[in-house]
């Protein structure tokens, strides 16, 4: 007799208290507390930007790019006109094609005129919705609130995006990430419905924020990213998402899907090397080797930085800047090495890891593809590196560290209570760094001289001290021209600006020899036409005629419209605030452009303010013989 089989019990139990969960660890569902419901979470990261950004609204403009994008600019403050429409549909000032940016720098003007505070606010509102839009999409995209929020944390208080808020002229960057971010909303509600009703909705969106700045024309990989993970949207790599459920379709039909995508930023990259031509620089000023070590260098050190939030300025000097005085140092070479390192070694392990932490592979990519346009390949400009670039591509790497340490805290089932105060402190140091920050921005002295203690071989934050000291009158700005002009001795504007103080100290033959250098290594007209018309005043001075004569007539052949307005603005200057000085070097120039009567009652001025000054008597007894005493010659300025 056969006993009966005991029945499965269908119902049991499971003794594990864990939540079994087919999806990384990361992806685990934690505890719900009643903080995490998103619309709390979302009030608390306005609240948390609001507090931290505060300071913004006491921040004056700054005398770096803010002229251009606005003080100085009377397209913008003219506000929202028609006029003001078409110019930024064809301008390429500040080396950019980027029309949503000026009209949204000229809504400001209208709107508060040129009341800093009003402009800070608008770049400081968008970076809220830059935070919320953030936190939302990974919150919808993958259900798990903590490491959303986590992004989002970060990305509103990590000092490396003080400079993309405190900067007026940084509006582009905070306005195209917004447009950035609401495309890959767009972007999600496509997916769920494939239509070309929607698709042309993320186009309208990619090409807003296009014309708010070109770097995001690496968005189409982004978006190839996003169907890897959070969206798992490619057939045969991921598992359908259980928390965002749209068709999956092949790699070849998702890349095809791009294609328009693609075309739109060919078009933008066309646009921005035609507006940027005159400030790339050519291949035989950096070499392409030099550039690819550079870029090698600020990838990991745009980690490193990330990783150990300290020593940010407004402006790094190029690693292998051809006008330094010595070749890079050690230091220069170990982040060369380091960036080897970090590509190599961190790439292999983020693609031996693909299947189980996807999150790693789409974070990096990320991070080392939305660099691209601006890791100094195609090198604008003479900077290694910027804090303002990498407001988007550390997304990538937060992506990373939020998921990453969900997946840890799972691991060693480490207690909610000890998660919430290890985010809090960190957030917490974060949160005083970034005000720490904001602190520089409250003056250009400030700022600049921040530059010079964190960062070594900085001839450019040497010259803007300094010029902004000699502005003041003070004999030490003779100190940092000088040390910019050791740092780089062959860089032209360094020694222009060395001869300039030098020669209104009356050093005359130490400024010529310091003027010899900007002629000889400088091809921007400019710097050349300043440096000829100076050169003509110093050697009047010095009773040279002959060589003052030819050095005018190097700066007519130059430009000689430029020439022309070197001589109104001097004229303009010293009928401002006259000045013996000034009138003898308007002589000088005006007696070497022909004008005699004009040369003849700036000497006589001259000597009506300074008798004494022996160059002036020199000069008009010069004027006299030449023109034979002509009495009927008269001032025309």
């Amino acid at each position: 007799m056969t006993k009966p089989r005991r029945r499965r019990q269908q119902n049991r139990r499971d003794p594990s208290p864990r939540l079994r969960d087919s999806r990384p660890e990361g992806h685990a569902i934690p505890q719900i507390r009643w903080w995490m419901r998103p619309w709390l979470i979302s009030a608390f990261l306005v609240l948390l930007t609001a507090t931290v950004y505060s300071p913004v609204r006491r921040l004056p403009f700054i005398d770096y790019d803010d002229p251009g994008y606005v003080v100085q600019n009377s397209h913008v403050q003219n506000g929202l006109t028609w006029n003001t429409f078409v110019w930024s549909l064809t301008a390429t000032e500040q080396t950019n094609w980027h029309p949503l940016t000026w009209l949204s720098h000229a809504l400001d003007c209208q709107l508060f005129g040129l009341n800093p505070a009003g402009h800070h606010l608008t770049n400081l509102i968008i970076h809220v919705i830059n935070v919320l839009l953030l936190f939302w999409l990974f919150q919808k995209a993958t259900g798990a609130t903590g490491p959303s929020f986590l992004v989002a944390a970060l990305f509103t208080v990590h000092p490396f995006n003080v400079d993309s808020v405190a900067w007026v002229a940084e509006r582009k960057n905070v306005l195209s990430t917004l447009f950035f971010l609401l495309t890959l909303g767009a972007y999600g509600w496509y997916t769920r419905k494939p239509q070309w009703q929607r698709y042309t909705l993320v186009a309208v969106l990619f090409v807003g924020g296009l014309a708010a700045k070109p770097m995001l024309v690496t968005l189409p990989f982004a978006l190839l990213l996003l169907d890897y993970w959070p969206l798992q949207r490619i057939t045969a790599w991921t598992h359908p998402s259980e928390q965002f459920p749209i068709p999956q379709a092949s790699m070849k039909r998702l890349l095809m899907e791009k294609l328009p995508l693609l075309a739109l930023s060919a078009a933008s990259s066309v646009v921005t090397i035609i507006a940027q031509h005159e400030a790339i620089k050519p291949l035989h000023a950096i070499s392409f080797g030099d550039r690819l070590q550079n870029a090698l260098a600020s990838y990991a050190l745009y980690i490193w930085k990330a990783c150990w939030p300290s020593g940010f300025a407004i402006y790094y000097p190029h690693l292998f800047d051809p006008t330094l005085a010595s070749s890079p140092g050690a230091a220069a070479w170990a982040a060369v090495f380091a960036g080897v390192l970090l590509l190599t070694v961190g790439s292999a392990i983020v693609w031996s890891q693909r299947r189980t932490r996807p999150y790693l592979l789409t974070g990096w990519a990320w991070y080392l593809g939305t660099l691209v346009p601006v890791i100094g390949i195609v090198q604008v400009g003479m900077q290694a590196m910027a804090d303002r670039y990498a407001y988007l591509p550390l997304i990538g790497v937060f992506i990373i560290v939020a998921w990453g340490t969900a997946e840890l805290a799972n691991h060693f089932r480490v207690r909610p209570a000890w998660r919430e105060i290890s985010v809090v402190a960190v957030l917490a140091v974060l949160s005083l760094l970034t005000v720490r920050q904001l602190r520089y921005w409250r003056t250009d002295y400030a700022l600049w001289s921040r530059a010079l203690q964190v960062t070594a071989n900085n001839y450019y934050a040497n010259d803007q001290v300094g010029s902004m000291l000699a502005s003041e009158h003070r004999p030490e700005a003779l100190h940092y021209f000088e040390e910019a002009a050791r740092i780089a001795p062959l860089d032209p504007t360094s020694h222009e600006a060395v001869a300039a103080h030098l020669q209104d100290q009356g050093l005359l033959k130490d400024a010529i020899r310091n003027y010899e250098v900007v002629v000889h290594r400088s091809d921007d007209p400019h710097h050349l036409v300043f440096a000829y018309t100076n050169l003509c005043v110093i050697f009047g001075e010095l009773g040279d005629y002959g060589r003052a004569r030819e050095a005018f007539a190097r700066a007519v052949r130059q430009d000689p419209q430029l020439t022309g307005m070197v001589i109104r603005e001097l004229a303009q200057a010293v009928t401002a605030h006259p000045a013996d000085e000034g009138y003898l070097r308007l002589g000088l120039l005006f007696e070497q452009g022909g004008e005699l009567a004009d040369a003849r009652y700036s000497y006589e001025q001259a000597l009506k303010l300074n008798p004494n000054r022996a160059e002036a008597q020199k000069a008009l007894s010069h004027l006299e013989g030449a023109a034979g005493n002509s009495p009927g010659l008269t001032k025309s300025y």
